[in-house]
């Protein structure tokens, strides 16, 4: 019999060499983009539908997930409250947590499976039909016509978006709070302002604004690079979501470091 081992070595050149090649790709489609900008007349058109698609098209299934996720707050409040705590108390832990966690965070997560597996296959789809390489013969760039549209469309709405999704949610905890505890209007503004900071709206936004960035780039990267037909797109498509999701939270650990501490 004859011994084998495993040289971890091979797997991980492997894996750091994927790594630098997407690194490389990454940054070779965000230097396209960048060039793409100067054809306002080009893109500004196709961004204004864009940003249709993303707002307008976004908004139930946004009002929807920020309702239940502030009325399950309040509602989680009301269980674990206990008498000897103030009731305007409630206010404060719900707004506080819609607005820094949870507003952002989910609209985010469920933005990154609509809008980015739509932005991956559409342009996945584009790749395998030879579609990208025609506008590449006719001397245009893909960049300008298919990257830079969905990119900006995704940096104005979604942190627009994200402001929605806290207001609704406060809008639903201020309302369920009240079925499980004895919690007038004034108590729930009283502390809603008590602890409140005006930099918690600004960093509720530079969330939204930080996720808008990895949900559009990674998507369109993941389709700019499809291959192997239409398998190769189901592949992007998953990938976007998952790796869209995964820096999402990365990014809000990160930040949540960086700028509350």
């Amino acid at each position: 019999m004859t011994a084998t081992t495993f040289d971890l070595r091979r797997p991980a050149g492997r894996f750091v060499l994927g790594a630098l090649a997407h690194i490389g790709r990454l940054s070779l489609l965000v230097a396209e983009m960048i060039r793409g900008l100067s054809e306002v007349r080009i893109w500004f058109p196709l961004a204004m539908t864009e940003a249709w698609k993303v707002g307008v098209g976004s908004i139930p299934i946004i009002l929807l997930v920020a309702g239940f996720a502030g009325a399950v707050t309040a509602l989680q409040t009301g269980y674990q409250f206990s008498g000897n705590i103030p009731y305007y108390v409630a206010g404060s832990l719900i707004v506080e947590s819609v607005v820094l966690e949870l507003g952002p965070v989910l609209t985010g997560l469920i933005l990154a499976g609509r809008i980015g597996a739509r932005y991956a296959a559409e342009l996945g789809t584009m790749r395998v039909t030879e579609q990208i390489d025609a506008l590449e013969t006719l001397g245009r760039s893909p960049a300008s016509h298919l990257i830079v549209p969905r990119v900006l469309a995704g940096l104005v709405m979604i942190p627009a978006l994200t402001v929605i999704a806290n207001v609704t949610g406060i809008i639903s905890g201020w309302v369920a709070v009240q079925a499980v505890l004895p919690v007038t209007d004034y108590d729930f503004t009283y502390g809603a302002r008590f602890f409140w900071r005006p930099f918690d709206a600004y960093y509720s936004v530079i969330k939204g604004f930080s996720f808008a960035v990895c949900i559009t780039v990674t998507s369109c990267y993941f389709g700019f690079s499809t291959e192997q037909g239409a398998e190769g797109v189901g592949k992007s498509t998953t990938g976007a979501v998952v790796a869209s999701c995964v820096m999402i939270l990365l990014l809000d650990t990160l930040l949540a470091k960086l700028l509350l501490h």
